[in-house]
């Protein structure tokens, strides 16, 4: 399955790409940060090297082309938080997808907005990553996480890297805060990029599992 989808979320309709391998036991629901899109260069190399470890993923924008000109939508993680909620109760609706587990990855804000859909009782949501995230933009919500967090910071990200040491201490589920060095806060420093995907890879194997036995 690999295509193009349309996701009513409130009052609106965004668009989406979908990728599910043959076999795929988990899905993956990415979250973009400020002023990206689904057609983030970055989330679609990351989305890249999950599929080919037989995982699911799902590149949604958060909001329409209208909400991005008011940025004041940018930076309302409830609001992000709250479309993320719906896109995966669409996936969870569609009979194809209804079985397979589910993650979050989120970079930037999107972080901020993937631990707050996380903390939700009903998120069902197994493993998060975050890569150069916030997630102290969700800090009222950090203690309610149950999913298994990684939080990949940049060893040059300084701001971000003491942002992500000081809610990983507000986080009460299984965490671990993994630094890619010399990364910055896009991880544009050659190889760093890979590092951070294979960290995310890695962690989402282990909780989403491998593709079912006889699959590519």
């Amino acid at each position: 399955m690999d295509r193009e989808v349309r996701v009513q979320v409130g009052g609106v309709v965004v668009g989406g790409h979908l990728t599910v391998p043959d076999g795929a036991r988990g899905l993956v629901i990415f979250a973009h940060g400020s002023g990206s899109s689904r057609h983030s260069p970055r989330n679609q190399y990351v989305a890249g090297v999950l599929n080919r470890a037989g995982l699911g993923t799902l590149l949604f924008d958060l909001l329409t082309h209208e909400e991005e000109a008011d940025r004041r939508n940018v930076f309302d993680i409830e609001l992000l938080a709250r479309r993320l909620g719906d896109v995966t109760a669409w996936v969870r609706a569609e009979p194809a997808l209804a079985d397979l587990r589910l993650g979050y990855f989120g970079a930037s804000t999107g972080a901020g907005a993937a631990l707050w859909a996380a903390a939700a009782p009903d998120s069902g949501v197994l493993p998060v990553v975050s890569r150069g995230g916030r997630p102290d933009l969700a800090a009222q919500h950090l203690s309610a996480v149950r999913a298994p967090t990684l939080l990949i910071v940049g060893g040059a990200d300084d701001v971000v890297l003491e942002l992500n040491q000081g809610a990983q201490r507000l986080l009460r589920c299984e965490s671990r805060l993994a630094v890619v060095p010399g990364a910055t806060h896009l991880f544009e420093e050659p190889g760093t990029l890979e590092s951070a995907a294979a960290l995310a890879r890695d962690w989402f194997l282990a909780r989403l599992g491998s593709p079912l036995a006889g699959e590519d």
